[in-house]
Formats: C-alpha cells, sequence, structure tokens
C-alpha cells in the first residue's frame, strides 16, 4: 500500500531537521499517542550525513479487534531514518524503514526536506508491505493509514515544537 504525504512547515530546514533528530521530540511524540521512547541513538553528526534509531512502544488500541488478538496491547516498533547530508541550499532526504516486532508489517519511505525561502517542504512517499502469504496485501491495507498517520503526526508536531508550544 502507498504512503503519500506533503505539508509545508514555516522553519528552515536546518532547524525542522534538528527537530527530528531530538530525543525530547521523539519522546513528546512517543507519549503524544501513548507510547513510550524505549531508545533513540544518533549515529554520525546531525550536521551531515547521521542516521537516527527510534524504538518505541506504540499501544494498539486503534487497530482492528483480529489485528489485537495477534499482537496484544502494544508493539514495539523501530524506526531508522538515514539522512543525507544538507544540498547547497539545505534540502535534505532521509530513507526510513520502520519495523514492527511480530506483526509482519515493513515500511519503507523516503522523506525529502526541501528549502523554500524561509520555509520547509516536506514530502513523505513509501510503501507498507506485509509478509503473510494470501493475507498481507489485507494487512497492509490496513496497516496503511496508521502508519501514515503516525509519520505524518511527527511533521506537524516538529511546527508546534519549533513554535514553543510544546515544552
Amino acid at each position: 500500500m502507498a504512503l503519500e504525504a506533503t505539508t509545508t512547515l514555516n522553519y528552515p530546514v536546518d532547524q525542522v531537521a534538528a527537530v527530528f533528530a531530538d530525543e525530547a521530540f521523539q519522546r513528546h511524540v512517543s507519549e503524544l499517542v501513548g507510547g513510550k521512547l524505549e531508545s533513540f541513538a544518533i549515529d554520525g553528526d546531525v550536521a551531515g550525513a547521521f542516521t537516527a534509531t527510534v524504538v518505541r512502544q506504540v499501544p494498539t488500541g486503534r487497530l482492528p479487534e483480529i489485528a489485537k488478538k495477534f499482537v496484544g496491547e502494544s508493539l514495539k516498533v523501530t524506526q531508522v531514518e538515514a539522512w543525507t547530508a544538507p544540498e547547497a541550499d539545505g534540502s535534505r532526504q532521509a530513507d526510513i524503514t520502520v519495523k514492527v516486532a511480530g506483526a509482519p508489517v515493513d515500511v519503507a519511505a523516503v522523506q525529502r526536506l526541501t528549502a523554500d525561502g524561509s520555509t520547509t517542504r516536506i514530502e513523505l512517499t513509501g510503501k507498507v508491505s506485509s509478509s503473510v502469504p494470501l493475507l498481507g496485501g489485507k494487512i497492509a491495507d490496513a496497516a496503511e493509514p496508521m502508519v501514515g498517520k503516525a509519520l505524518n503526526l511527527e511533521a506537524t508536531q516538529a511546527e508546534a515544537w519549533l513554535a514553543g508550544e510544546i515544552v
């Protein structure tokens, strides 16, 4: 199932990227959905190319009842973002993979932060897939809206974070 989302934040790319690489921000996003940030690690200098690894426990309360029977009350979600160094205009890109422990769902996405004057256009494209024979498409279809909302939530919360509306 395809993921697509676009939004514009009223902040420059370097500030938006810094928020995505901020452990306190990642903790906030995790807690906002009723989850818990288990671990957060940055490999490399955020001024250049770097990789961020975020591990969260997230509740399954919004999943269909049939899915909760298989996965329980929470899921361990590992999100790895491999960020490129800034381009000449400051634009950046992250290759994102999401693995869900105990659930046959994988996400591969690209998030692009494009400098547009003093604003940043965030474009997210990707795919949700499932390795379950015969039912994989249905599982991916059910997971896609939730995955899309989770990745988009991060972008919208970044604007509030930068505006100082969240402490």
